[in-house]
């Protein structure tokens, strides 16, 4: 059976950490490791992770010198790795049992590197409020216009993610930038259509962050594609056309 390493970045979730966790432990599919790093300056945390850690020895813990963000931490996780497959999660997400199992036999049986599932928006009380549907993604330049990849619904073969492939640095969107340059290298992301997971909407998080996400998706396209000033500012107000037409279809 394959090992498959979940990647945990935690950030200030104490309030969810272990309803996710759960999801995980209660997958179909058993032979996994979690690894969870720890990305808070203030360390009150790491009691309650240090305990979760104990409920399984499949749990590894990395703790930051100091917070680095998300994809840092992502980066970091993925060197220290065992499984030959990834699957990322955020400490607020949850699974559905067969979530594993199901998406690594598509990998398997289609030859896939990498994959994503439809998803299920959720609120703090665990109310479904939206969905996004899955899509196989095959064009770059489509993907530039609008990212319809949720982060814990993909799984990667690890041996896919090498020289410049990574998470970037930005504070958000740090995702969108690494599945651009998977499409852009030729590698196409499939999509599994069966909703196995519920992401989590929370108001003042930092990916509801207006601001943020403003910044950081110029960033994509000027710093991380290469692209001059006006095409930047052209594909961040399609992206953000984009979003706005999301939210509402799916609500």
């Amino acid at each position: 059976m394959d090992l498959i390493s979940i990647v945990i970045p935690y950030y200030k979730k104490s309030e969810f950490i272990g309803t996710t966790i759960q999801s995980i432990l209660k997958q179909t599919y058993k032979n996994f490791e979690i690894i969870i790093v720890y990305d808070d300056n203030d360390k009150k945390d790491l009691k309650l992770i240090y305990n979760i850690k104990k409920k399984d020895k499949r749990i590894r813990v990395i703790i930051n010198n100091k917070n680095i963000g998300a994809g840092k931490s992502r980066n970091k996780a993925i060197l220290k790795a065992r499984g030959n497959y990834l699957s990322f999660i955020d400490a607020d997400d949850i699974w559905m049992k067969n979530k594993l199992k199901n998406q690594l036999r598509f990998m398997k049986s289609k030859k896939i590197l990498i994959s994503h599932t439809s998803y299920n928006i959720i609120n703090e009380a665990n109310k479904v409020i939206g969905k996004r549907n899955s899509r196989d993604i095959k064009n770059f330049k489509k993907l530039l216009l609008s990212c319809d990849i949720g982060l814990s619904t993909v799984m990667i073969k690890k041996s896919l993610l090498k020289n410049n492939l990574k998470f970037s640095d930005t504070k958000t969107k740090e995702d969108f930038v690494l599945w651009l340059k998977i499409v852009r290298s030729g590698v196409n992301i499939y999509s599994l259509k069966n909703s196995l997971t519920s992401w989590r909407k929370l108001k003042g998080s930092l990916s509801s962050s207006t601001y943020q996400k403003i910044v950081d998706g110029f960033l994509v396209y000027k710093k991380h594609m290469g692209f001059n000033v006006i095409m930047s500012i052209f594909y961040l107000f399609m992206l953000s056309i984009n979003f706005f037409l999301k939210n509402n279809i799916s609500k």
